[in-house]
């Protein structure tokens, strides 16, 4: 399907692009990302993922906007506060692009749902907090087959990762299991910079628009680190053997979601 006159307008410096163009922005319009998390992370994402004409975009997210978000939530306004994220997340979407098609998911991602979430998205964005999300994003996402970006951020850190399938290591080969409780400090304990949820954020975004328009450079196999202190990045190549992983090896342990 042609673009629009308006849409020809509005994506001008996209279709500028030798590596997008006309056809890179119609594989947007027509793609579907999914977004777990509404918070540091989600924000920027799914606000580049909606400027950038992304067709739907799915947010799953249980909580209610309050006013320790708004330091680094920037999808959300004051106005928002005790307003469910996923209803705000989508009126500011739908105000920067109404292109973009949201659905709302008003929950926590769990074992029972997580595959029927996934299942109509083209990539998932993991934007969540906590290891046991990640853990089970990881394993879905591997047996369902269906590419996502990792990212964390703590402090003045972050890090992020692409898995696809068949061509890397999952978050589950590098970091093994959810680690014991209290292990890993969190940001409600230690805190965070709200402009490294922002820069590790977007790049979710710019992973999730190279995949779907299948031009550059995956993070896959590499761990990409930043710390804003120093303004130091790295860029971590994983092993590549990834025979022995418990869910996406050559003989899985992991055969049901937990």
């Amino acid at each position: 399907m042609a673009l629009t006159a308006a849409q020809m307008e509005r994506y001008s410096r996209h279709i500028l692009l030798r590596e997008m163009g006309t056809e890179g922005q119609e594989k947007l319009l027509h793609a579907k990302v999914l977004i777990l998390g509404a918070g540091g992370l989600g924000s920027p994402a799914a606000l580049y993922l909606a400027a950038a004409g992304v067709g739907t975009i799915g947010i799953a997210d249980a909580d209610e906007v309050d006013l320790s978000n708004l330091q680094r939530q920037i999808i959300h306004t004051t106005a928002d506060i005790g307003k469910a994220k996923v209803q705000s997340a989508r009126e500011t979407l739908q105000a920067v692009n109404p292109d973009v098609t949201v659905k709302t998911y008003h929950t926590f991602v769990t074992p029972e749902n997580i595959m029927e979430l996934i299942a109509d998205y083209d990539f998932i964005v993991d934007a969540t907090d906590n290891f046991p999300s990640k853990f089970l994003i990881n394993d879905a996402c591997v047996m369902a087959k269906k590419p996502f970006s990792h990212a964390g951020v703590l402090g003045f850190q972050g890090q992020l990762m692409t898995y696809v399938p068949g061509q890397g290591p999952c978050y589950r080969c590098i970091f093994g299991d959810v680690p014991p409780e209290d292990a890993v400090p969190t940001c409600k304990q230690v805190g965070i910079i709200g402009a490294v949820a922002g820069v590790i954020g977007s790049l979710q975004a710019m992973e999730a628009v190279k995949y779907l328009i299948g031009r550059g450079d995956l993070l896959t196999g590499c761990l990409l680190t930043f710390d804003a202190m120093t303004m130091e990045w790295r860029k971590v190549r994983l092993p590549a053997d990834t025979s022995g992983c418990a869910v996406c090896g050559d003989h899985p342990t992991i055969t049901e979601l937990i």
